[in-house]
C-alpha cells in the first residue's frame, strides 16, 4: 500500500499480502500513519473495492474523515500516489529480480531515500516538512565493528541505500522533462455542450478491437464536477461511472456541410460478459414454434435496426409488462401452469 501526504509529499509503504479489504486498509493507515501524524482531514484513492465499499465509508464519515475518489477510468487524480507506485515498482524490478521473496525488506530503504529527496512544489524534502530537519543520510559515522552480522547488515543497507537514492533522483528528473514535454492546455467546454468520449477504457462488444471507434457519442455535458473532469449525459446501457476526465473528450463541431452534430448510435457495452443496448420500446411479440420473440426499437439506432429478439434475453421484465398492458391481443409468455 502506498500513502502519499498532499503537503509535505511525505510517503509510507506497508507491505501486505494481497489485496486488502475495506477494514484491513483501514488498520495499515491507522497503525503506520495515523497513530503518529493524527487523522487526515481527507483520503484520496482510486475506485477499489474497498475504496467505494459501504465498510469505508463509514468508517470515514464516523471518523470525520473526508473521502474522494479517482475519477472513472483516469486514476491520474491521485497522481502522487500513482507516480510513486511506477517508480517503487521499477527500483524493485532493478533490484530484486533474483530475491524477489524478499522484496518487502527493500521497501524501507525506498521509503528512506524518498522522503529524502528535495520536491519541486515545497523546495523541501518530505523530512524537513514533517521533521523540521534532515535527518543524517550515507554514509553513516562510526567505527566499522568486529560482528561479521553488523558489517553485512551496513554493507547491504548501504548498497541499497545509495540504489534508492540514485534511481529515484533519476526518476524525478524523467518526470519533470516528460510533463515540460507533452504538457498542453486541453479546450475548454461549457454544460450543454457535445463531446466526444473516448473508447480508450470501454469495453466495446464489437467483432474487432481494432477496428473500434476512438471516439463516441456525442454525449452531452450535463455539470462540471472540477475544472479538469465533467459530468456526460450518457444511455443507461452505459453503467459506468459518467464522470470524465478532460483528457478523455473531444469537443464535437458540426460540419460545414451538415446542419448540426451528426449522433452517432451508441455501440453496445460488454456488460457481464454480454453486449447491452438501450431499447426505446417493443413494437410488436410473435411466438416462433415454442419460443416468444419481440420486435425492439433500439435507442439510438434507425428503424430499419430493428430486430426480433427472444424473451429470455430482455434484462428488463417491465417492458414485457408495460407492452402487453396496451396489446392484449398480442403473444405473450405463457401463465404458470398453462401447457
Amino acid at each position: 500500500m502506498v500513502l502519499v501526504d498532499r503537503f509535505s509529499k511525505g510517503c509510507k509503504l506497508i507491505p501486505l499480502k494481497g489485496l486488502p479489504m475495506a477494514m484491513q486498509s483501514a488498520e495499515a493507515m491507522f497503525n503506520h500513519v495515523f497513530c503518529n501524524f493524527s487523522l487526515p482531514e481527507d483520503v484520496v484513492s482510486d475506485r477499489g473495492p474497498q475504496f467505494t465499499s459501504q465498510v469505508w465509508g463509514s468508517l470515514c464519515a464516523r471518523l470525520g474523515i473526508g473521502v474522494s475518489l479517482s475519477l472513472g477510468y483516469h486514476p491520474q487524480l491521485n497522481g502522487q500516489a500513482e507516480r510513486l507506485n511506477q517508480e517503487i515498482g521499477r527500483f524493485l524490478r532493478t533490484y530484486c529480480s533474483r530475491e524477489q521473496h524478499r522484496w518487502s525488506e527493500f521497501l524501507p530503504w525506498a521509503e528512506y531515500a524518498q522522503n529524502s529527496l528535495i520536491h519541486s512544489s515545497t523546495g523541501l524534502t518530505p523530512f524537513q516538512c514533517v521533521l523540521g530537519y534532515q535527518p543524517p543520510l550515507f554514509p553513516w559515522l562510526g567505527e566499522p565493528s568486529d560482528v561479521p552480522a553488523v558489517e553485512e547488515w551496513y554493507r547491504l543497507s548501504q548498497e541499497v541505500w545509495e540504489r534508492a537514492h540514485v534511481h529515484l533522483q533519476r526518476a524525478v528528473r524523467r518526470q519533470r522533462i516528460q510533463a515540460d514535454r507533452h504538457r498542453r492546455p486541453h479546450p475548454s467546454s461549457q454544460v450543454g455542450q457535445k463531446v466526444w468520449l473516448s473508447t480508450q477504457n470501454l469495453h466495446l462488444k464489437l467483432l474487432c478491437r481494432k477496428l473500434n471507434p476512438k471516439f463516441v457519442g456525442p454525449f452531452e455535458i450535463v455539470r462540471q464536477v472540477n475544472p479538469v473532469a465533467y459530468q456526460l449525459r450518457l444511455p443507461a446501457s452505459y453503467r459506468i461511472c459518467p464522470t470524465f476526465h478532460v483528457s478523455l473528450l473531444k469537443p464535437a463541431h458540426s460540419s460545414p456541410m451538415e446542419t448540426g452534430v451528426r449522433e452517432e448510435p451508441p455501440p453496445p457495452l460488454d456488460i457481464e460478459g454480454s453486449a447491452a443496448y438501450q431499447v426505446q420500446a417493443l413494437l410488436n411479440s410473435r411466438r416462433v414454434h415454442t419460443r416468444l420473440q419481440y420486435l425492439m426499437d433500439w435507442a439510438g439506432y434507425s428503424p430499419e435496426e430493428r430486430s426480433w429478439v427472444e424473451a429470455a434475453d430482455i434484462l428488463d421484465p417491465s417492458l414485457m409488462e408495460d407492452f402487453h398492458r396496451d396489446h392484449r391481443n398480442k403473444p405473450a409468455p405463457r401463465s404458470r401452469g398453462r401447457p
